[in-house]
């Protein structure tokens, strides 16, 4: 399926690394020229040796940081056609425990960093009449856990901020999605469930791991988790012409985890 992303010039948060890597590396497949992003100088060298792509860096948890990836986008490549804030972390926390700092941190990193390249990228989008944007959520925006409050909301202020901003930048050919993952096979999940599964006497073996994942922490009708090329796929078609009718979603890619209609 050809994607009509020739010509497209997208920007991907956070893709020197993880699921962040695969969507980039999946919309340059695509036809796209990708600009790869990391907080830190050099974090994304591998990167530019193996492809042709366009590098930046800077700490978009900051004010500076933004500014400093934004100057270097304009420098590099212009205006972009498709932003994809993909980065975010998580850290451990509970009601009793999560101080102020706590929560504002998990709002600068998962909420402003996307907020401010959102105000400095968009208004290029609206001037040529088409644009993709794309936030990087979690099914616990539609079914937080009591573990970790503070970033369950700021995810969940994600998604919503994503249903505003489609409706101020309606009627301009910008699209803005949310997709929403449930577990995704990355590096860290894989090593924390195997140092579980040898301390519970699970076996090495992945696929036996990933049944007791399901059966124990992640039921699914699918009866697995994703794999993160997977969500690289979904994000890609959303990035597409062939969605451009899809629009102030928050679109779950669970194996139907999230069970309601």
């Amino acid at each position: 399926m050809d994607l009509k992303l020739k010509n497209k010039i997208a920007l991907v948060t956070g893709s020197n690394r993880g699921t962040g890597q695969v969507i980039a590396h999946t919309l340059a497949r695509e036809g796209a020229t990708v600009v790869f992003h990391s907080n830190e100088e050099g974090e994304a060298t591998e990167v530019m040796a193996a492809t042709s792509a366009q590098v930046v860096w800077g700490d978009i948890a900051s004010e500076q940081g933004c500014e400093q990836v934004l100057d270097q986008v304009s420098a590099s490549v212009g205006a972009v056609d498709i932003l994809v804030n993909n980065y975010g972390t998580a850290t451990a926390g509970k009601w009793a425990s999560s101080g102020s700092d706590d929560w504002l941190d998990m709002y600068q990193k998962n909420v402003l960093s996307g907020v401010r390249l959102i105000q400095g990228l968009s208004p290029a989008m609206r001037e040529k009449g088409w644009g993709r944007i794309v936030q990087l959520g979690t099914i616990g925006s539609h079914q937080p856990n009591s573990i970790m409050p503070h970033y369950y909301a700021s995810k969940g202020a994600l998604a919503t901020m994503g249903v505003s901003l489609s409706k101020e930048l309606s009627h301009s050919g910008i699209t803005v999605n949310t997709v929403s993952p449930g577990y995704i096979r990355t590096a860290e999940l894989e090593a924390g469930f195997r140092r579980r599964a040898k301390k519970k006497g699970w076996g090495d073996d992945w696929a036996d791991i990933v049944e007791k994942i399901v059966e124990t922490e992640y039921p699914n009708p699918s009866g697995r988790i994703a794999e993160r090329q997977e969500v690289a796929d979904l994000v890609a078609f959303i990035c597409s012409d062939l969605a451009g009718f899809i629009n102030g979603q928050n679109i779950r890619i669970d194996g139907g985890a999230v069970c309601y209609v």
